[in-house]
């Protein structure tokens, strides 16, 4: 038997799975390993909403019997966060919102069911911005994550807690949700791989819904097979969501050993325009000369003229979607209810305004507003229309090319606080992300260096359901580099 403390925490996920069929220590044992880290780490990274003891040492119980029947899959026993976006049978699902509070949903979405199915150990619920509206996560109602990077930083939003915990080696793997950027982006500030996968590659049955024609579930990870084997559990069609694809889920590290050869990469000017930071410019730069030195055929003579056009429709688009999926939260069927008007209106009225936060209550209006009578054709079917032309715009890039890099972010993570009264400026975080969200393509964000000491993300995208050749460009990116085993000082 293994003493928690001799139990290496820093080892991958596909390490740890290794150990566990190896007999070096039981999945309890890595269970109470990482119970005990993840609660050291609550302050100050305020990464979980809630921790799952009892059900994260049923779970590992179970992944050990399995592992000692060899009826293990990939997974089994291995510790994994879960964003609280995810319904969870039995356990508190809050979405980073007061007005869920007390809610506790009778079933499990389908990624948490695929999860357990494989024996992954969910060892808690991770922090958000509130139902997943934010760039920065310090819109929740459970307080600001950090990055362990820099605690005086965020770790970026939406999927913070998320992007937190794996980077401070407090799991191997948890699992996000992009809307416009919510994997990428925190992936990016906190020095990780973040996959946001094709839209309908991933069951979005039991996921609050934000927007939710936009919205992808998604891994955060510390190499390329971690997250290829995650994204091969959850990955696949859903008949409880008939959004997803009947696609067959391939084997996503069959090209791991091909490298960069051959590859042909397109670089869109229009992402390495104004508003770049020149230590991130430098760092992708730094970055694509190691595609090319490794093979890959760069041309940097792509066009994408509409991108930047995907921020006003994004900031029109998610917000009417999330005017009518929101339009649910009334205080009559669950979650916080406000019982001391004087009629069922006042009621109802106030339980949404005391339920939710300023940024959702601000996006909200602009949904509602967007979709108002006379303004409808004016802005969300102009929208829709612009969207179209993003998308097109892509299918012509990949005619040719088999990759697009551009950088993840315009900066590395920014100061807590730092941009929470000026919305505008918080949303242009997600200026280089939120176009692959309009145009429904995959992508990947891994780490490439670092400028002011905080990591900086290279933003791999590719063609709808062609996950795999991300995954083997970040392979190869891997063999070339050291960036993806680079730790905060503060994780351990």
């Amino acid at each position: 038997m293994a003493d928690d403390s001799s139990i290496d925490l820093d080892r991958l996920a596909h390490e740890h799975a290794d150990a566990l069929r190896a007999g070096e220590y039981t999945s309890r044992e890595l269970t109470e390993a990482t119970l005990t880290r993840i609660r050291a780490q609550q302050d100050p990274l305020n990464a979980y909403i809630t921790i799952t003891e009892e059900l994260a040492l049923e779970q590992a119980d179970a992944a050990d019997a399995r592992l000692s029947s060899d009826s293990a899959a990939p997974l089994t026993g291995v510790p994994i966060g879960v964003k609280d976006l995810l319904s969870t049978r039995g356990v508190p699902t809050s979405a980073g919102s007061r007005i869920l509070e007390g809610y506790r949903p009778i079933y499990d979405c389908t990624v948490v069911d695929r999860l357990q199915n494989a024996g992954a150990v969910i060892v808690g619920k991770t922090n958000l911005d509130e139902f997943a509206m934010g760039s920065s996560n310090e819109h929740s109602a459970f307080g600001p994550v950090r990055n362990p990077w820099d605690t005086d930083r965020v770790p970026g939003g939406s999927s913070g807690g998320s992007a937190a915990t794996v980077a401070a080696r407090g799991v191997p793997l948890s699992i996000g949700t992009d809307t416009g950027g919510s994997i990428r982006q925190p992936a990016a500030f906190c020095g990780l791989l973040g996959l946001k996968p094709t839209y309908g590659r991933v069951s979005r049955y039991g996921v609050v819904a934000f927007a939710s024609s936009l919205e992808q579930v998604g891994p955060f990870a510390r190499d390329a097979r971690d997250v290829a084997e995650l994204l091969g559990t959850i990955a696949g069609a859903d008949p409880l969501d008939s959004t997803t694809s009947p696609e067959l889920v391939p084997d996503y590290t069959a090209g791991f050993e091909r490298g960069f050869e051959g590859l042909r990469v397109g670089v869109p000017s229009q992402f390495f325009a104004e508003g770049l930071d020149d230590g991130v410019r430098q760092a992708v730069e730094t970055a694509i000369d190691t595609f090319e030195a490794g093979g890959a055929i760069i041309d940097r003579s792509v066009e994408l003229p509409t991108s930047p056009a995907a921020l006003p429709v994004y900031y029109i688009i998610a917000p009417s979607e999330a005017s009518a999926n929101l339009a649910r939260y009334d205080g009559v069927k669950y979650g916080f209810s406000f019982i001391e008007g004087e009629s069922v209106d006042e009621e109802m009225s106030e339980t949404r305004a005391r339920g939710f936060g300023d940024e959702v209550k601000r996006r909200v209006m602009i949904g509602t507003y967007a979709l108002s009578a006379g303004y409808y054709d004016a802005y969300y079917l102009k929208a829709q229309k612009v969207r179209t032309l993003i998308r097109r715009e892509f299918e012509a890039a990949f005619t040719d090319h088999d990759l697009l890099l551009t950088p993840t972010t315009p900066s590395v993570a920014f100061a807590l606080g730092e941009k929470l009264d000026d919305p505008f400026a918080m949303y242009l975080n997600d200026l280089y992300t939120l176009p692959v969200n309009i145009a429904g393509n995959p992508a990947l964000s891994i780490p490439c260096g670092f400028d002011q000491g905080l990591p900086v993300g290279l933003h791999l995208i590719g063609r709808p359901f062609d996950e795999e050749t991300l995954l083997r460009a970040s392979h190869a990116f891997e063999a070339e580099t050291d960036w993806h085993r680079q730790a905060p000082a503060s994780g351990s």
